[in-house]
């Protein structure tokens, strides 16, 4: 076998889904934001921003004192087949970061018309960038396309999470129809440290049962560090985390196996730490993260930060 014949019609549909998501969002709703940051000495300021469409951000907060805490919005509440959102981040030199969300993204369903959202993060020498949103909601039968970018110079700190709700587990409405595709990547000093895809067509019972082990939520936390007394730390700490859950009744999903909802991992890349995560409800998750984030903080800062309030609203 040729293995450049077999990748062939890979690449060949991967090229024609890409022109089709562009053709799709030409005349969609349009959404871009972009967003730099500056060491002013005492503390970070926002020194740019532009936006169209309906992305913005609320004012500033600085309930830590130096590190600019900004909360993205999106008027409409969700995004629907064709719009485009386009989300570009630059943290300057020594400046101080932390980017949410006050609550979770939606990708509604549309008739196999696709969403594109893509971003990309960049944090300069000495900067420090936390990038913490809530959750993406997949509703059946939403095609969505999500990009994201996060370029690291020398010395940059930088811990992010992405989660992933396929369809809406309260109600009991599974992800059996729609499609996400999508890739992140992370760049240390212009070298590409990681690249993980996704591609999961609603129903796919491989992906479904052997990718998300019957669960409906997945996560992936980056921590650009390469400290093995961290490492440690973290492991640890998700390990406390796992056993603590085993004894709460809300997390197991099916008692009469004794199937656990939560797990938890953690890989050292290079230069970079990755923990993985998949559930059943999206608070699991988001919890499990922000105790991971704030050892990551304390380790770095010496002060662990409490969690945005936006969070708790």
């Amino acid at each position: 076998m040729n293995p450049t014949q077999d990748s062939e019609p890979i690449a060949l549909k991967t090229a024609l889904l890409g022109t089709k998501i562009a053709d799709q969002t030409k005349l969609g709703w349009k959404a871009q934001l972009c967003l730099s940051y500056s060491d002013r000495g005492d503390k970070t300021v926002l020194k740019h921003r532009s936006q169209q469409g309906p992305l913005a951000i609320q004012r500033p907060l600085y309930p830590e004192g130096a590190t600019c805490h900004t909360y993205l919005l999106h008027p409409p509440g969700g995004v629907v087949g064709g719009d485009t959102l386009n989300i570009k981040v630059t943290v300057e030199p020594f400046a101080q970061s932390l980017i949410t969300t006050p609550g979770a993204t939606k990708f509604y369903r549309s008739d196999s018309k696709y969403a594109h959202q893509k971003q990309i993060l960049s944090v300069k020498n000495g900067a420090r960038l936390e990038w913490l949103p809530q959750e993406n909601i997949f509703f059946p039968n939403a095609y969505s396309r999500l990009d994201t970018e996060v370029h690291l110079e020398e010395g940059a700190q930088f811990v992010g999470w992405e989660m992933h709700c396929f369809g809406r587990p309260a109600l009991k409405e599974g992800f059996e129809l729609g499609h996400l595709i999508g890739k992140t990547e992370i760049y240390s000093e212009g070298k590409r440290v990681l690249v993980e895809g996704i591609n999961f067509h609603g129903g796919d019972n491989l992906m479904i049962n052997k990718g998300l082990l019957g669960r409906s939520m997945m996560g992936a936390l980056y921590i650009n560090e390469d400290n093995p007394k961290l490492f440690e730390l973290v492991q640890s700490l998700l390990l406390s985390i796992v056993q603590s859950q085993t004894s709460d009744e809300h997390t197991v999903s099916n008692p009469s196996s004794g199937q656990q909802s939560l797990l938890l991992s953690v890989t050292q890349l290079e230069g970079l730490m990755v923990v993985r995560a998949l559930g059943e409800w999206s608070e699991d998750i988001l919890s499990a993260f922000t105790m991971v984030w704030q050892l990551v903080r304390e380790h770095w800062t010496g002060s662990s930060p409490t969690a945005p309030r936006i969070w708790a609203t």
